[in-house]
């Protein structure tokens, strides 16, 4: 287990992304999980973040040989965020987000979770480095399969996080408002056009500089195409 963490470790520090998934995809998907699921921790934001595509892409691929393996993956990233683990669950909305975004069997079958982790009277998350993880999920799959989220009536949800004093998690709130195509938040988001709070924004395997108010400019874009 050591000697596979460390080699993964290795691999996922590389670039490009596509690179990167080519050599985690090599591995028996069984031996990979556990490690990657460690990375989700590491201290190196590169390796964290190229941990949950990694977990995203081979958990996909395992559902294709052993759906209910696959499944298992799924629940254990939802337990890490359940109080009773004694975890914080770093990492675990993005990761979930991953798979659903690559897989949409997944997505279909676990989509309702995402959004219940926002709605206080769900499975709220309320510490600030979760809702950032949720966030950026909810963008993550915004991106690939909207549906999943309309469906379940996320974007009734979203407002209050527009509205957080963390800058990460309203600037990621203001990406997935415009992706859901959330019309009802434009005001906010002209008003978040101006927010000068920076933070980094992973996407599509960069680490990239942005702020609250690029991202809402982003959204407002979005909102009308």
């Amino acid at each position: 287990m050591r000697k596979d963490r460390e080699s993964l470790t290795a691999c996922l520090s590389g670039e490009p992304l596509d690179m990167v998934l080519a050599e985690v995809l090599r591995w028996p998907p069984r031996r990979a999980i556990s490690p990657l699921t460690a990375c989700l921790y590491h201290a190196d934001e590169r390796v964290r973040w190229h941990a949950v595509s990694a977990l995203g892409a081979i958990t996909a691929t395992l559902v294709e040989t052993d759906p209910e393996a696959a499944r298992t993956v799924v629940r254990r990233l939802m337990w890490n965020l359940n109080d009773e683990s004694g975890g914080i669950g770093w990492g675990a909305p993005e990761a979930l987000a991953e798979i659903m975004a690559i897989h949409g069997g997944i997505a279909k079958e676990f989509g309702h979770m995402l959004v219940a982790y926002m709605r206080p009277d769900g499975c709220y998350l309320a510490l600030p480095v979760l809702q950032r993880g949720l966030m950026w999920g909810l963008g993550r799959l915004a991106g690939t399969r909207p549906d999943v989220l309309r469906v379940r009536h996320a974007s009734v949800y979203l407002p209050p996080y527009l509205d957080s004093e963390d800058q990460e998690v309203r600037g990621l709130a203001a990406y997935a408002s415009g992706l859901l195509k959330v019309r009802a938040v434009k005001e906010r988001l002209d008003a978040l056009k101006a927010d000068p709070a920076q933070f980094t924004f992973y996407n599509q395997g960069a680490l990239i500089p942005v702020t609250v108010g690029s991202l809402a400019g982003t959204a407002l874009k979005q909102l009308f195409a």
